[in-house]
C-alpha cells in the first residue's frame, strides 16, 4: 500500500459543508423613494451580505452596471434606473450590525455654528480641516454621522458632494431625497462651479492657465494615491490663476476644478512644480519649505460654490479658518483683495 496522501478528493467519513447556492445575475430597479441614495448605500440596504470590499471589486472590473454603464460607489441613484447584480454567493455570516451612537451635542452644535446658508432644500456648511465627511476603516467621528443633527424634525440631511479631510469651507447637504436628486443631476451636468483658494510653494509659470492632466488611482507602499497617468488616466482639468505672490517663494491660487477627480487640485498643482503648503501626500519634502512650516496641514480651502437657484445663481462663500488666516498674514497676503471675482 502506498503512503497516505491528500489529492483533494473528499475522503470517507469527512463531512464538508456545502457551499451556500450561487445566486445567477440579476438585475433590479431602483424604487421611486430611492432617487438619490448612493449605490453603495443602495447595495447595503438590498444586499447587506455583500461586503464593501466585494462590492468595489466589483464596481472596478465592470461587473455592476447602472441602466449598462459603470458606476461608483458614490453615483447617485434615480428612480427607474437598472442595476446589474453579478453572480454571487451570500457570506456564511451576517455581519454584525453596529448600535447607532447619538450624534455628541457639543459637535452638532459646533456644526449648527457653521451654517453658512439655509433655506428649505440646502445647508451649506464652513467645514473644518480635520472632519472626514464620510466614515471609513478607523474613522468613527465624520460630518454624515452627524447630520441627523440638523434635521430640524424632518428628514436628514444628505450629503451631495464631499471635501477631503485636510480641505476646510464650504460644503452643501441637501435637505429632502427630492433636493439631492436635484443637486446630483446638477453636478453631473457641471451646472455648479468651485471655486478654492490654496497657498502653493513657488509661483506657477505662467500666472494663470488651465491644467489638463488625466489622473488614475495607484497602489504603492504609502497606500493608495491619485497620479498623472496618460494610458489608464480619467481626464482632469482645472483652471488657476495667481491671486498674489510672496517673491519667488509661494503664491495664493484660485483653483476652479472643472471636472472632479480624487485629489485633482492637490495634484494638479504638484505637477506643474508648486505643490500645495503642507500637503506631504503629494508635495513630499517640497511642501514644507523651511521650520516655520514643519507639521502644516494642506493649505487648501474651499472658498465658494455657486449652484443653479430659482432667482438665478446662488453663490455661498466660507471665509477662511483662523489657522489659514496666519499664513496670510505672514505672507503679507490681504484676503479681502481677491473680493468674490477671483475666480480664474
Amino acid at each position: 500500500m502506498g503512503a497516505d496522501r491528500d489529492d483533494g478528493a473528499i475522503q470517507p467519513g469527512i463531512d464538508r459543508a456545502p457551499e451556500p447556492p450561487l445566486h445567477p445575475v440579476e438585475t433590479r430597479v431602483v424604487a421611486e423613494g430611492e432617487t438619490g441614495l448612493r449605490l453603495d448605500r443602495w447595495f447595503r440596504r438590498h444586499f447587506p451580505d455583500i461586503a464593501h470590499g466585494r462590492l468595489e471589486r466589483w464596481l472596478r472590473s465592470g461587473q455592476v452596471r447602472v441602466d449598462g454603464r459603470r458606476a461608483k460607489a458614490g453615483s447617485r441613484l434615480s428612480a427607474g434606473q437598472r442595476i446589474r447584480i453579478p453572480p454571487h454567493r451570500p457570506s456564511p455570516e451576517p455581519r454584525p450590525v453596529p448600535r447607532p451612537v447619538s450624534p455628541d451635542p457639543h459637535a452638532i452644535a459646533d456644526l449648527e455654528a457653521r451654517v453658512l446658508y439655509e433655506d428649505e432644500a440646502i445647508i451649506a456648511l464652513n467645514k473644518p480641516a480635520g472632519l472626514a465627511v464620510q466614515g471609513g476603516t478607523g474613522t468613527r467621528r465624520h460630518l454624515d454621522a452627524l447630520l441627523p443633527g440638523l434635521s430640524r424634525g424632518g428628514e436628514a440631511p444628505r450629503l451631495v458632494h464631499r471635501l477631503d479631510k485636510d480641505t476646510s469651507g464650504v460644503l452643501v447637504v441637501a435637505r429632502t431625497r427630492m433636493a439631492a436628486a436635484s443637486l446630483a443631476r446638477a453636478f453631473r451636468s457641471r451646472a455648479t462651479r468651485k471655486l478654492y483658494w490654496a497657498i502653493v510653494v513657488g509661483v506657477p509659470d505662467p500666472p494663470a492657465g488651465r491644467i489638463d492632466l488625466p489622473l488614475a488611482k495607484h497602489a504603492g507602499g504609502l497606500g493608495e494615491r491619485m497620479r498623472p497617468d496618460q494610458d489608464q488616466g480619467l481626464r482632469a482639468i482645472t483652471d488657476y490663476r495667481v491671486v498674489a505672490r510672496a517673491g519667488r517663494h509661494a503664491a495664493w491660487l484660485a483653483l476652479e476644478p472643472v471636472t472632479g477627480r480624487t485629489h485633482q487640485l492637490r495634484v494638479h498643482c504638484a505637477a506643474i512644480g508648486t505643490p500645495i503648503l503642507g500637503d506631504g501626500k503629494y508635495g513630499g519634502a517640497a511642501a514644507f519649505p523651511g521650520e516655520p512650516w514643519r507639521g502644516a496641514r494642506v493649505h487648501l480651502h474651499a472658498r465658494a460654490i455657486s449652484l443653479p437657484h430659482p432667482g438665478g445663481a446662488l453663490v455661498i462663500t466660507a471665509p477662511l479658518p483662523p489657522d489659514l488666516l496666519k499664513t496670510w498674514d505672514f505672507l503679507g497676503f490681504d484676503n479681502a483683495e481677491a473680493g468674490d471675482e477671483s475666480w480664474p
